[in-house]
């Protein structure tokens, strides 16, 4: 193998672990046990929960 060869594999693999890394849902967390889930609220107001919508990459997950 070359340095070039080399080279691109270490970018390849670079890339391809930032890709993996970035995958997954951002939400609200969950209490220990799968309790009743965590509301958001904002000046003591419970803020409505958003729609879950299925992401392409959630099966990967």
């Amino acid at each position: 193998m070359t340095r070039i060869d080399i080279g691109r594999l270490a970018f390849v693999l670079g890339l391809s672990a930032a890709v993996l890394a970035g995958c997954g849902r951002k939400g609200d967390l969950d209490l220990p046990g799968g309790a009743q889930p965590v509301y958001k609220t904002v000046d003591g107001k419970k803020v409505e929960q958003v729609e879950d919508k299925p992401f392409i990459l959630d099966p990967l997950l």
